[in-house]
């Protein structure tokens, strides 16, 4: 038995697919949820084989959803997003279904994962969705905040709100005003994701709000350290001086 789950706050669109799926009595609907919240809980409750996704949802949507999951499903899409925005996760071989989709259109999508899946041949491995949240992190839609979970519960921090971020091994470790939170990604991801004229890679290992910068000191040999207005210092390497003297307009 395939175990799936579908995640769409429109009812009727959670109807179509469980209709379209009448043809497929191998898959099981192992839960039907209404936000990213609700599917990110029945991801981790149920572990299924497969997910049907709505990419706008209220709360957080689903590629913020999909960037806290642990245990990577494979993913269909079902999405009223633009077809030239889904042209660019084509190339992430990540099916997806332009709504409103036909009952043939299900099916082939459908089809293909089964027919992979029996082959061996996973069509939404790790690393291709990966690649696909990567694309769509650098989204208007994704760059104005970032979704962290902690203690099993999902936090919302808006980026105006952060001060800098540090990297912490395999994680970056996003300062805001409420403290610390960890994030499973890397300071090139923020690099490439976050805006340019409000944050500014100082460091390999720092990544700063210019907007909470004061002042700028000088610091061992040819070093320096941004003083925020918390009073928190962040230190600022050589290659990182002229970023920051550029994102600051000096």
């Amino acid at each position: 038995m395939i175990k799936a789950i579908i995640i769409d706050d429109e009812p009727l669109a959670r109807a179509v697919v469980l209709e379209y799926l009448m043809g497929f009595p191998e898959v099981q609907v192992l839960q039907e949820c209404n936000d990213g919240f609700e599917g990110l809980k029945a991801i981790q409750q149920h572990q299924p084989d497969i997910i049907f996704l709505d990419v706008q949802m209220p709360k957080i949507n689903g590629f913020e959803m999909l960037e806290l999951v642990e245990e990577m499903p494979a993913v269909i899409f079902t999405t009223a997003f633009e077809e030239h925005a889904i042209r660019a996760f084509e190339v992430n071989a990540v099916d997806y279904l332009l709504k409103p989709f036909s009952k043939d259109r299900f099916e082939k999508a459908l089809q293909k994962w089964l027919g992979n899946k029996a082959t061996a041949t996973p069509p939404a491995a790790p690393q291709q969705t990966t690649q696909l949240l990567e694309t769509a992190a650098a989204s208007p839609l994704q760059s104005n905040r970032i979704v962290v979970k902690i203690n099993g519960k999902i936090k919302i921090i808006p980026v105006q709100d952060v001060h800098y971020l540090e990297a912490a091994d395999d994680y970056v470790k996003i300062i805001t005003p409420e403290g610390a939170f960890l994030k499973n990604k890397t300071m090139s991801f923020f690099e490439q994701t976050l805006d340019p004229q409000q944050f500014a890679r100082v460091h390999r290992s720092y990544m700063l709000n210019v907007n909470q910068v004061t002042r700028i000191e000088p610091y061992e040999k040819e070093n320096h350290l941004a003083i925020l207005r918390t009073g928190a210092k962040v230190p600022v390497s050589k290659t990182g001086y002229p970023k920051l003297k550029a994102a600051l307009g000096l």
